[in-house]
């Protein structure tokens, strides 16, 4: 009897051991997963229509990493709407939620507010046409030397080569319009100071047109057709010019007047021509500075990199459109 009642006494000891093995691996288990899920913030001045393409292109370069969304990263999203007051609350809300890493997705309005959110979370730009140390976002481009790091498209030579392309597309160009931001640093820079050095070298003549907002196009557009300039040169960089691309390419083809974009999204909505860093790869090397982090290394001693793949894109339907038949150079420039 006694023997009986040890049997089940070990049995009983053996089950509650089991049952408080299983407890504690399964808490250990889900205490190992929830530590897998890598939260990653997402700000932006846009809204989520309009940024769609990059966070979704994003998406896919984590996923080429290993990192899907739902599994074992959790992105959140902040959207500004187009309003720049409200990027600070929106910066510090991801710095409440505690996230791993923010990208940010524009230039110094989007970046100082997360700047001055935190001093420790690690910070990714996208890849704006500014100079992140002139702008005092990092100490060098070598050692950025802070918590913000990741990918710049500033390439000042790029209005040149612009400029060039479309003279080589349309050799009977002569006088070429400049529509710009003028809030934008670096674009103004760019308009002011590379684009007239290189229209004197390539025998051009510009002019720049500044748009502010909305209501200024109908302005620079009636000013346009009275001048009659043959071709158009729109740098980008602001959120109008981004906003409103594909009335500015809308208005050229109405006008037959060739242009040329720094984004092929310019192209793509019935601009001419457009050309810059290559957008897919810009993607799959903000994934690549998010990998580093995660994997440990500190932004203050990632590089910050500029583009190394440049694409022209040329849109054929419309060249035939305002009637421009492009030489087989510029089609085929390695034929």
């Amino acid at each position: 009897m006694g023997m009986k009642h040890d049997a089940k006494g070990r049995r009983k000891t053996f089950c509650f051991a089991l049952c408080a093995l299983l407890v504690a691996l399964g808490l250990s288990a889900e205490g190992q997963q929830a530590k897998k899920v890598t939260r990653i913030g997402y700000l932006s001045i846009g809204d989520p229509a309009t940024e769609s393409t990059r966070s979704e292109a994003i998406q896919l370069a984590l996923r080429e990493l290993g990192y899907i969304e739902g599994q074992n990263i959790a992105i959140e999203y902040r959207y500004g709407e187009g309003k720049q007051d409200r990027l600070p609350e929106l910066a510090a809300e991801l710095v409440r939620l505690k996230v791993d890493i923010i990208v940010v997705a524009g230039g110094r309005p989007v970046i100082r507010p997360a700047m001055n959110a935190t001093k420790t979370i690690p910070i990714v730009m996208m890849g704006q046409g500014l100079d992140p140390v002139k702008e005092g976002f990092v100490e060098s481009l070598a050692r950025p030397g802070g918590n913000v790091t990741g990918f710049t498209n500033l390439n000042r030579e790029l209005g040149g080569k612009r400029l060039e392309l479309l003279k080589e597309a349309v050799p009977k160009v002569a006088r070429v319009a400049v529509l710009y931001d003028p809030t934008i640093p670096g674009t103004t820079h760019e308009v002011k100071e590379d684009l007239p050095v290189a229209a004197r070298a390539l025998g051009l003549t510009i002019r720049s047109w500044e748009v502010r907002d909305a209501d200024g196009f109908e302005k620079v557009f009636a000013g346009l057709s009275k001048e009659r300039p043959n071709g158009l040169y729109v740098p980008g960089g602001g959120r109008v010019i981004t906003a409103y691309r594909k009335r500015i390419a809308d208005f050229a083809l109405k006008s037959r007047l060739p242009s040329i974009y720094n984004l092929r999204e310019a192209a793509d909505a019935g601009g001419l021509m457009s050309y810059g860093p290559d957008i897919a790869e810009s993607y799959r090397r903000v994934a690549y500075y998010m990998d580093r982090i995660l994997k440990d290394a500190k932004p203050a001693d990632l590089p910050i990199e500029r583009p190394t793949k440049f694409e022209l894109v040329i849109n054929l339907k419309t060249a035939k459109q305002i009637g421009l038949t492009i030489p087989q150079s510029v089609l085929f420039p390695c034929g």
